[in-house]
Formats: structure tokens, C-alpha cells, sequence
């Protein structure tokens, strides 16, 4: 909760016309979902896992040195900025070493059979970072960095990772865009951010071409289309491939009340869209089912989206009521349209390279 972002406004840095603002990956989108949590009575029913930061080696094996280092020697003054629209201030490296811990502790918790499944609510995100550049709020690669750590821990060689935050998981892709080892799924807003990056052309490449699956859902879907591309594209990939472990990357930003994305989905489409993965990973790999945490930008309706998924992880159903969801599950265009229709059946093209 301690990194420090900046003052910018959303996400442009402050100076001449642009008033400083709270930048929009500040911590209280994650403190609200852990409160609701809380309030709810959810929290007591679940494993706590705590976060242990991870070490300079597990980094590098992602990230190159000369990157690394600079975020330390950055982090010892006032911070400064890792990349594209990634600011960070002092402790900035030890807070991402921590929030990468968080997905290690995780994911080695899921694996080792100590939990069923589980949820990493951590920050600063990371599957925008780059191996030698931050990128969009993300100093390290959170993600990344946990599944080389569990690979070379646990033997494991078939991991997926199913994207669903709302931005191309660019960072992830980039990683492993030549390794089969890892199937990289992500589902998001067609040129959202990164612009010219999330494209279907973009496969993968060497050994690891037929690995890497887009699917940019155009602006204003909403559920028919995430589901259709789950039932359609992200479901029988994993079949396919069959994970040994599914982990998935996870923003509420596709939600309908998202100041960054143009995205309809509500919690109860986040209830479906897990328990689809639910099953997945049942029939797969032992119910062996990791999330972390991503985007999500509204603090009204973050919390909500998290609790469902949490609820339906745990499958303990809390009290709480979401007075959004009706609301937003009743947007105009939530049902498949013709058009969004036609990106599906072409990203189930992608399947016969699998």
C-alpha cells in the first residue's frame, strides 16, 4: 500500500496545463477490495498467505541487469521513472520485489496443494513490464517472475496464463513470446494500451509460434462477448494445451465503471468467467487455479468484482450485495453483437496451431 506512483493526473504527469491529481494506480482500489473482503465476513474463511519478496536472481532471470539496477539505485534517493507511464518513488524496489513475492507465495502455495486455488492482491501490477523497461504503472513482472521461480522449483513444464485485464498484457507476451513452456492467453479492449501491441497476427515466435493467443475485443463489449471468446477460443486452448498450472492475470478494468477502458462486464460476469477457469483447471490440473493482481481503476465497483471472484474461489457466497451489477448488466450491447461476433470466430483460427 506504501508505493507511491506519483501525483499525476489518471495516468499524465503533472506540469503546464495538467493540474497533479491522484494517479490511477494508487492504493485504494486495492484497500477497498480487502475491506469488502472484510466487512462481508469473507475474509476469516480464507488462507492468508503472507508476501515474501523476492530475491535479485528470480528477477533476472526475467529482467535484464542493467534495468534491475537501476530501479534499486533509483529507490535509494526519491524514485524516478522506470518507463512508459511508470513512476515510482523511495523503496520502489523492495515494494516490487514484495508485491512479485506475493504472486510466488501464492502460486507455491497452489502448487504444493496447501490451498485449492487463490488470489494475489497485490501492487505495484505487472504484466505490462518489459525485460528492460516499466510499462503502464509496472516496475517488475509479477506474473513472470513467480512462473520461472515455479518452473524451476516444481518441474512444472506447461503453465498458462489467461489474461483478462482490460490493457494487452504486452509484458507477459514479450517474455515469453519464443517459449512453449507457457502458453500466454489475453483477452482485452482492441489498441486500448499498449497502442500497435494485442494483435491476433501476434503468435508467438520459434519454438514458441501457435503459443501466444490475442483476442482484442472491441470497444463497448460486454459479457456475450467475453463469454463467447471463453466457450469459443480461451476454454478449448487450455484443453489443448493442458496446463499444469492455469494462472491468471487479473484486472476488474473490463468492468462497465472503469475510468480507463470502455468495457461492460459486472460482477456476476466475473462469477461466470471464473467458474469457467474453475472447471478448467478441475479437469486439467488438479484445480490448480493462481490469480494476481492487475488493473482495476474504480473505486466504487473494483471491490465488488473482486469479491465475486473471491466468493466463487472459496465458493463461500458473503451477505454482500452489489448494487451495481443489475445496473450495468443491463447496459445496451451486453448481449454478442455481430461484430464482436466476428473477432471470436477469427481468434478461433488461432487454434490449429496449438
Amino acid at each position: 500500500m506504501w508505493h507511491d506512483a506519483g501525483n499525476s493526473a489518471s495516468f499524465v504527469p503533472s506540469g503546464g496545463s495538467v493540474q497533479p491529481d491522484q494517479h490511477a494506480e494508487e492504493p485504494e482500489t486495492k484497500r477497498r477490495i480487502r475491506n469488502l473482503m472484510e466487512v462481508s465476513g469473507l475474509l476469516p474463511k480464507l488462507v492468508q498467505i503472507a508476501a515474501e519478496p523476492v530475491d535479485k536472481e528470480m528477477i533476472l532471470r526475467v529482467h535484464g541487469l542493467e534495468y534491475v539496477e537501476e530501479i534499486q539505485a533509483k529507490s535509494r534517493g526519491l524514485g524516478g521513472t522506470a518507463g512508459t507511464n511508470t513512476f515510482f518513488s523511495t523503496d520502489g524496489y523492495d515494494i516490487a520485489r514484495l508485491s512479485a513475492g506475493g504472486c510466488l507465495s501464492l502460486m507455491s502455495a497452489v502448487v504444493a496443494s496447501d490451498v485449492s486455488n487463490g488470489y494475489s492482491l497485490t501492487r505495484p501490477p505487472g504484466h505490462h513490464a518489459r525485460p528492460n523497461e516499466g510499462m503502464g504503472f509496472c516496475l517488475f513482472a509479477n506474473a513472470a517472475i513467480a512462473i520461472r521461480e515455479i518452473q524451476a522449483r516444481f518441474g512444472l513444464s506447461r503453465i498458462a496464463v489467461v489474461d483478462w485485464d482490460a490493457h494487452h498484457g504486452n509484458g507477459t507476451e514479450e517474455i515469453f513470446y519464443s517459449d512453449p513452456s507457457v502458453l500466454t492467453i489475453s483477452i482485452h479492449q482492441d489498441n486500448l494500451f499498449p497502442i500497435g501491441t494485442g494483435a491476433m497476427k501476434d503468435r508467438g515466435e520459434g519454438r514458441g509460434e501457435g503459443y501466444n493467443i490475442n483476442i482484442p475485443l472491441p470497444p463497448g463489449s460486454g459479457s456475450g462477448a467475453y463469454f463467447a471468446a471463453f466457450d469459443q477460443v480461451i476454454l478449448p486452448a487450455l484443453y489443448r494445451y493442458r496446463p499444469e498450472l492455469i494462472v491468471v492475470t487479473s484486472g476488474f478494468d473490463a468492468s462497465g465503471l472503469d475510468p480507463l477502458a470502455r468495457l461492460m462486464l459486472y460482477s456476476d460476469a466475473y462469477r461466470s468467467l471464473t467458474n469457467r477457469l474453475m472447471t478448467a483447471a478441475a479437469d486439467l490440473c488438479g484445480g490448480r487455479l493462481a490469480m494476481t493482481h492487475e488493473g482495476g481503476y474504480s473505486r466504487a465497483y473494483a471491490p465488488f468484482c473482486g469479491l465475486a471472484v473471491m466468493e466463487t474461489l472459496s465458493s463461500f457466497r458473503t451477505d454482500a450485495v452489489d448494487p451495481f451489477n443489475d445496473y450495468i448488466a443491463s447496459f445496451a450491447g451486453q448481449s454478442l453483437q455481430p461484430h464482436q461476433e466476428a473477432v471470436v470466430q477469427h481468434a478461433r483460427g488461432l487454434l490449429d496451431r496449438l
